[in-house]
């Protein structure tokens, strides 16, 4: 994947909105200020005769698109353009929407100076400026929501900043969610409840309206929100914090002398401070304390390191463009002018090698021990080592697919990639990128992984293929493993939490936490104190939606500490959504109480003691449902005892029946003159399909009092397959299956229409048009359909005289066929997970009856030309002597004819000459013969 460079609003504000605008495929024209949008290769106007005076970008994207909001000046004064981005298309529209905010809050003048969109509650939050009378000017935070058209002043800021000497107060370092084991049980803290906890150097001031204040005016100059652990900071030459956006904590520690130009967020429990003047503060989530690093006697320290190793991401003339984070890392572009040349780099902002140089430089004493002074240290951190232990599999957390791709094997004698070779594995791996995103099959493989199909018929060959590679014989001198692409679904964690966690509906993420104390300083005195505790704090941004379990045990002879975190999701803050959709964002924060800015990891260097993790609440990404056909097939012929496939067998898509050979239920009364009903049906298909004809004629086949059939009840088995980990079980929930298509043929398959799908699935159907029914009480709410689990009874095939599967015709000598179009749906009526499956898929069923009507002339007709035929048989028996004695007079008669003929025709061809001189001789020889020939023709006559 290519790299996301995450980019805040900069000090150089033209530069800044243009960036932004190419993130997001938006432009300002600084002539004009319009704000416009490219869609193809064209601009187009999309806000116009507006002037523009601030973009205020939305970081996460929700419900399918990412948002823009803009700040205009003139006309639509106090309305918010909210600008939805769907597919490249831009559209806005002005917010509120009925009113400006102005004549909501009942202010004739106002401006909105910034504008925060919170896409879980649907929200927007507005930095409101209010001009009073005698032009005093304060602030107010307003909300409006957006689904229910409703506005509402949240706080109003003081005009002045609080005087944080005489109004300092100690406390609570973060609300604490976390509930202890049973030796130590404490409550749930909301954000807002202030306990005496010993928090040393962290100052803050609680804004109630009883403390005093300075004369320096508060100028709030924008909000910044994180939506993970709800922390609203509003900016200026000040900052406030909330956890509700109503209730403001005052950090004393930032000087009101210098002013912000922005914010930087890494939603991972750290944010980076730029002033108007170039300088770079630091804060983290958590922790009250403001740390200056730029300019400081540890930068300095820092550069000159760097300038003695000649590094070239360093010059004594640069410009700091911006600053962002990426891939939790701070950085930072600067411009640098080296040799009379400007260039843009980007470099590492060394955080804790600053925050770690200042702290050896200002906590340090100097004793003297006999003739010499020495330098000691003061160590804040309250451990020397803290290690996570039993840490689960990260991928089933970070729901992160992984595939092996290992180059294919050169067997020239150099061992060098030709052309050829690399074409080849780039070719592999689009193959195998290709595999992984067409992966949707309907139908559950034996192994759901992308790479089964692959290689599954060519496994046979491998050893073959590796013979002629080890002896210097493969083809195009490339030999390709086959166990060298596959899924890997055994990642092991590294002694990290995560990047991410992802929790379904009750489940939950456990690790432990392993610290060994400090050597305790003992201060004597008139009591014993140890200077030195250790204790573990998890906060929940969101503790009315999680909660987590802290358990611990003293190691006394290791001088440690071991805690047990279960974090777990409580099953009430979602409803139902896609897999990796609007998913809700929160956090979970496990830090070393006292420890935050003081502890390190020597490899790196890495901060310790203050792990924010975010957690994501819903439906998992890479979870889905499929028909698992090969359980399906094995149940239903244990359970109907046979099993017909169709006549032309395809293994993707398997038959089932219809029904059964139409055999007798069981009955008290006893009828010799049927025969025993058999455990299989005929398996011949013309006899199959005479015993569906019949069996559409009860009076035909049974005597009264006895059902015509048994028909054969359909159990479907559905598995929930999970792409990440390769896990695959039996769906357990509820679920409501609907047939939404079909046809006769996989080319006449057509969708139904809501109207249609009700009647062919609904049990309340009083037109006769169901296709199916089961056995089963249960319904949605409004009783328009069936709710079935994996526990049913299964399903009868009905195709009632209007559905569109009652009467097919049948295409060949063999039985109707039908394929219905399935969906399974989970929405609504499964409690035990957060993914709302959907599943359609195509269901094949064989051997239907004909109906009545068509049955009887099907059986009018074959019966009409077997009579027919047998008639035609006896007539040609009786008949035969006499067709034959015909026969051969005709056959007489015509050689006759042909005998004249041929005699008529040699005496004419003979001398005419001989004729005129034997006249007399040729005329009585003419008669004898033809006595001769009638004499002749009278005894063949007389034999016959």
């Amino acid at each position: 994947m290519g790299e996301v460079l995450e980019l805040q609003p900069s000090g150089l504000w033209t530069f800044a909105h243009h960036l932004l605008a190419d993130i997001l495929g938006l432009s300002l024209l600084p002539e004009d200020q319009l704000l416009l949008h490219r869609r193809s290769e064209r601009w187009v106007r999309v806000l116009a005769n507006e002037c523009v005076k601030r973009l205020c970008p939305v970081h996460f994207h929700s419900n399918g698109s990412e948002y823009v909001m803009a700040l205009t000046t003139g006309k639509h004064e106090g309305y918010v353009h909210f600008g939805t981005i769907t597919d490249g298309l831009v559209s806005f529209q002005l917010l509120p929407r009925h009113r400006s905010v102005c004549s909501a809050i009942l202010v004739v003048n106002c401006s909105i100076t910034w504008a925060i969109f919170v896409a879980g509650d649907y929200n927007l939050l507005m930095l409101v400026e209010i001009v009073g009378p005698a032009s005093s000017k304060y602030f107010q935070v307003v909300s409006y929501d957006l689904v229910n058209d409703y506005l509402v002043v949240l706080h109003t800021i003081p005009e002045f900043i609080p005087d944080g000497r005489r109004g300092r107060q100690r406390g609570l370092e973060k609300q604490v969610g976390a509930r202890r084991g049973p030796s130590n049980p404490a409550s749930l803290l909301c954000p807002l409840c202030l306990c005496p906890l010993p928090v040393r150097g962290l100052e803050f001031l609680m804004i109630l309206g009883t403390e005093s204040y300075t004369n320096f005016p508060m100028v709030p100059k924008g909000m910044s929100y994180n939506p993970y652990n709800n922390l609203l900071f509003i900016w200026g030459n000040f900052l406030l914090q909330s956890f509700n956006s109503e209730n403001f904590i005052y950090l004393a520690d930032f000087p009101k002398e210098l002013s912000i130009k922005y914010l930087v967020n890494s939603f991972r429990g750290d944010m980076a401070i730029v002033t108007e003047n170039e300088e770079i503060w630091y804060l983290l989530d958590g922790s009250y304390h403001v740390y200056q690093l730029f300019p400081s006697k540890a930068w300095e320290m820092y550069i000159n390191l760097q300038v003695l190793q000649q590094s070239s991401l360093y010059a004594p003339n640069e410009t700091m463009v911006t600053l962002f984070y990426e891939d939790n890392k701070l950085y930072q572009l600067v411009y640098l002018i080296d040799s009379q040349q400007g260039r843009l780099v980007k470099r590492l902002m060394p955080v804790e090698q600053l925050l770690i140089y200042q702290q050896i430089s200002d906590e340090y004493v100097l004793e003297r021990q006999g003739s010499h002074l020495t330098l000691s240290f003061s160590n804040f951190c309250p451990f020397t080592v803290m290690r996570l232990r039993e840490l689960p599999n990260p991928q089933i957390y970070t729901r992160q697919e992984r595939y092996r791709a290992q180059p294919p094997r050169v067997s020239e004698p150099w061992g060098f990639h030709s052309e050829n070779s690399l074409a080849v594995y780039q070719g592999l791996v689009y193959y195998l990128l290709w595999l992984h995103s067409k992966y949707d099959k309907p139908y559950a493989d034996p192994a759901h992984d992308p790479t089964w199909r692959w290689w599954k018929n060519k496994k046979q060959d491998q050893d073959y293929h590796f013979y002629l590679a080890s002896n210097w014989r493969s083809a195009g001198s490339v030999h390709i493993d086959m166990t060298s692409y596959e899924k890997i679904y055994d990642l092991k964690a590294e002694n990290e939490l995560p990047e991410r966690i992802f929790l379904d509906k009750g489940t939950s993420y456990s690790f432990s936490v392993f610290l060994t104390a400090r050597k305790p300083e003992v201060q004597h005195g008139p009591s014993f104190q140890v200077l030195s505790p250790v204790d573990l704090a998890v906060v929940l941004a969101d503790p009315h939606c999680t909660e987590a379990i802290v358990k611990e045990k003293v190691l006394v002879n290791l001088n440690s500490v071991l805690f047990w975190v279960t974090l777990s999701d409580k099953r009430s803050c979602f409803d139902q959504g896609i897999s990796g959709h609007n998913l809700m964002k929160t956090s979970m924060l496990v830090k070393v109480l006292g420890s935050s800015g003081h502890c390190f990891r020597n490899q790196g260097p890495h901060m310790q003691s203050n792990l924010m993790v975010p957690v994501l609440i819903g439906c998992p990404p890479g979870k889905r449902l499929a028909f698992d056909i090969t359980y399906t097939v094995q149940y239903n012929r244990v359970q109907n005892k046979h099993y017909f496939d169709c006549v032309k067998v395809d293994p993707e898509m398997p038959c089932f029946l219809f029904r059964d050979s139409g055999c007798p239920a069981p009955s008290p009364l006893p009828s010799p003159a049927l025969p025993a009903c058999p455990l299989t049906a005929p398996t011949h298909p013309l006899l199959f399909l005479w015993v569906l004809h019949l069996s559409s004629f009860p009076s035909l086949i049974s005597p009264p009092g006895l059902h015509p059939s048994n028909p054969t009840v359909f159990y479907p088995f559905f598995l929930v397959q999970d792409l990440v980990t390769g896990d695959s079980g039996s769906f357990q929930g509820s679920y409501v299956l609907k047939v939404v298509g079909g046809g006769p043929t996989l080319d006449t398959i057509k969708e139904y229409s809501e109207e249609e799908i009700y009647r062919f699935n609904s049990p309340l159907d009083k037109t006769g048009s169901l296709i199916w029914t089961v056995e089963n009480t249960t319904t949605t709410e409004d009783l328009s359909f069936n709710i079935m689990s994996h526990n049913s009874l299964g399903i009868e095939w009905l195709c009632q005289k209007n559905s569109p599967c009652h009467d097919t015709i049948p295409h060949n000598i063999f039985a109707p066929e039908f394929f219905f179009k399935v969906l399974v749906s989970n929405r609504g009526v499964d409690e035990s997970t957060y993914c709302d499956y959907q599943l359609t898929f195509l269901l094949h069923i064989h051997g239907f009856p004909l109906s009545a009507k068509r049955a009887f002339l099907i059986l009018l007709v074959s019966a009409s030309l077997f009579v027919g035929l047998v008639i035609l048989y006896i007539v040609c028996c009786l008949l035969s002597p006499y067709m034959v004695k015909f026969c051969n007079i005709l056959r007489w008669k015509i050689n006759s004819i042909i005998g004249l003929e041929s005699y008529y025709t040699y005496s004419t061809a003979s001398d005419s000459r001989a004729f005129n001189h034997s006249g007399t001789v040729s005329w009585r020889n003419s008669r004898l013969n033809s006595r001769v020939v009638y004499k002749g023709a009278e005894e063949n006559k007389a034999e016959t």
